[in-house]
């Protein structure tokens, strides 16, 4: 029935034009099919995004799939090549290793030069560790150093004198550099502070198991934080949501009062920050909009409307081929402010920022067939 209706609004708009109306055109990747590929596991957020980005790929009237890849490098190359043999048009892949995703992805594409893929959270550097970009792949990150910097200057407000009198604020930082390339964009923000003396990282923790990753971050923290006195850290930092979780419990298991912020946001998030404890803020892009974004740049990429992406690229500010998503920070004060805020009704209390979607590229034909959603 769907694609019954979609075939019959696509002959009026034809009927419309041919009467010298607004132009419009069907879509140019109707029957195509494409696949969101996750290196990490499961988690809220990127359940977020699957479903965005596949709610999104269907209006455009396209088949997805979704594959998680269980924090397995390989896993993540099997199946990218799966995806390219078994003739899937476009790919989104989603946290390839800085090490090996730029080679990895550039002999893919020439062995499969009609396939089209766009990276997230996916950083292109050679054998030397030197910047490189692949011909047609766009390079999607949020703005990492932007969301890290947005959530020390949240810990810096709540000890105003320490500031005052140019004491560093003491920081027990959940972070795992030289794992996935967002943490490391994370950390360009955050180390600005500690160079300003602003900041004084007491030391890093990140959990052990990543396939369990809250139950491993709650371990780790708990007995981390019961080796410092009462007062000896400040706050706490965390560089992931599904870590920040596992750090939440540990403090609550062990009566802390700890002040903690956190990257990222999901229902389960928004749950434990509205208890009011210590969970204090999160500084998130707004994952209802994220894979909606990154399937509009694949779908533009196979129509062959690159000028369409680049249109969009004032919001940015690295324009062109590297699109960053815009962030907002969302406080406890916010998520109690009103009853049972989800992720879904989070634009009832967070910054209008949260809901803009004027950074999305489009055209005209993406256009008619998202407003028939």
């Amino acid at each position: 029935m769907r694609k019954i209706i979609t075939l019959l609004m696509a002959a009026v708009m034809t009927v419309t034009c041919a009467a010298g109306s607004a132009p419009g055109r069907t879509s140019p990747v109707e029957g195509k099919k494409v696949a969101y590929i996750m290196y990490m596991s499961s988690s809220p957020i990127f359940e977020l995004w699957s479903e965005s980005f596949t709610k999104t790929a269907e209006a455009l009237g396209m088949e997805a799939d979704t594959f998680f890849c269980n924090d397995s490098g390989e896993e993540w190359k099997n199946r990218i090549l799966q995806c390219a043999e078994e003739g899937y048009d476009g790919l989104l892949v989603s946290h390839g290793g800085v090490d090996y995703a730029w080679a990895f992805l550039s002999g893919v594409l020439e062995e499969y030069p009609e396939l089209k893929i766009a990276a997230f959270d996916t950083s292109f550097r050679d054998e030397d560790g030197k910047t490189k970009t692949i011909d047609g792949v766009v390079q999607l990150f949020q703005q990492d150093a932007g969301l890290a910097a947005a959530l020390v200057e949240e810990i810096l407000a709540m000890y105003p004198d320490k500031a005052a009198n140019k004491e560093p604020v003491n920081i027990l930082q959940v972070q795992e550099e030289n794992y996935i390339i967002a943490f490391d964009r994370r950390q360009i923000g955050y180390e600005p502070y500690e160079t300003a003396g602003k900041i004084r990282t007491l030391e890093q923790m990140a959990p052990a198991d990543h396939l369990d990753p809250e139950a491993s971050m709650q371990d780790a923290a708990e007995e981390i934080i019961g080796k410092y006195g009462d007062g000896e850290i400040d706050a706490i930092w965390c560089c992931y949501d599904a870590y920040a979780r596992g750090v939440y419990k540990a403090l609550r298991a062990l009566g802390s009062d700890i002040p903690m912020v956190s990257v990222d946001i999901c229902d389960e998030d928004i749950r434990l920050m509205a208890e009011g404890e210590n969970w204090k803020a999160c500084a998130t892009t707004n994952w209802m909009l994220n894979g909606e974004f990154a399937c509009r740049v694949l779908a533009l990429e196979m129509a062959g409307q690159y000028d369409d992406i680049k249109a969009a690229s004032s919001y940015y500010e690295s324009p062109g081929m590297w699109m960053e998503i815009p962030s907002v920070v969302v406080t406890q004060e916010q998520v109690m402010s009103g009853q049972d805020i989800t992720v879904e009704t989070l634009s009832d209390v967070a910054a209008g920022a949260y809901t803009d979607s004027s950074f999305m590229p489009s055209c005209d034909w993406m256009d008619a067939a998202l407003d028939q959603q």
